[in-house]
């Protein structure tokens, strides 16, 4: 049995994953917890600490499972690795080991949107869903199809964290000591990502950008499912190769 947890990213509740519905094969069980802040999830009280996202995410990122962090998503379950049990493997969706990047999203570019939301938190919003999906086939459709599926109830303050988790969290020396597996997935035209993280990912998503999971929820989940199986073949394949 194959075990995901799909944990979404900035501004986006765990809605976003239910096109992938219909497209799991047998043997695999999947859940998708909201962050606190978002859906009906109560906010942290400091929607920035990590020890208390961790705290609260517990029970939802178990040891036995894969993570799936997509985007801000993928950011935040590389930091809990240093606070929670390891998972089986940590699948990075969209994401490298930080945000920013001279070749992605430059550093000027996010001080301009944290300062566009601090003026109008709701519409700068409303921007970012839109230009997320720059890169995927079909712009208007997918943006119709997030619409349908998430509304604006987002706690602010939880979003203004987020950005600051987006400006500040550095992942690589977790990831480069970390005692789980890391595979990271990509689209192939991700408007977020720099080439070279788009290059270097493990698994490439043809036709797809920073939201497969709206253009291409069928191939994102064989993509996801393959990717971790994988690595459940390997841990299997080490285990019976360890001396008695």
């Amino acid at each position: 049995m194959t075990r995901l947890v799909l944990l979404s990213g900035w501004g986006v509740d765990s809605r976003i994953w239910r096109p992938l519905a219909g497209h799991w094969p047998g043997g695999v069980t999947v859940t998708a917890p909201d962050w606190p802040g978002y859906g009906v999830r109560t906010p942290l009280a400091a929607p920035g600490s990590l020890a208390g996202l961790a705290e609260a995410m517990a029970v939802d990122l178990p040891a036995d499972a894969v993570w799936v962090g997509w985007s801000l998503g993928g950011l935040l379950a590389g930091a809990l690795l240093a606070r929670l049990s390891p998972p089986r493997t940590l699948i990075l969706l969209g994401m490298g080991t930080r945000f920013c990047d001279p070749e992605g999203v430059t550093r000027a570019e996010l001080t301009a949107f944290r300062r566009a939301f601090a003026r109008d938190p709701a519409a700068t919003r409303r921007h970012f869903l839109r230009w997320q999906l720059g890169g995927e086939p079909d712009p208007r459709g997918a943006h119709r199809r997030l619409l349908d599926l998430i509304d604006d109830d987002v706690d602010p303050a939880t979003l203004a964290a987020g950005l600051n988790q987006l400006a500040a969290l550095d992942v690589s020396r977790v990831l480069a000591d970390t005692p789980c597996p890391v595979k990271r997935l990509a689209g192939r035209h991700d408007p977020l990502l720099p080439p070279a993280a788009i290059a270097g990912a493990d698994r490439v998503l043809d036709h797809a950008g920073h939201c497969p999971m709206l253009s291409r929820p069928a191939a994102l989940a064989e993509a996801l499912v393959a990717l971790a199986t994988d690595m459940r073949a390997a841990r299997s394949a080490r285990a019976e190769e360890a001396p008695a």
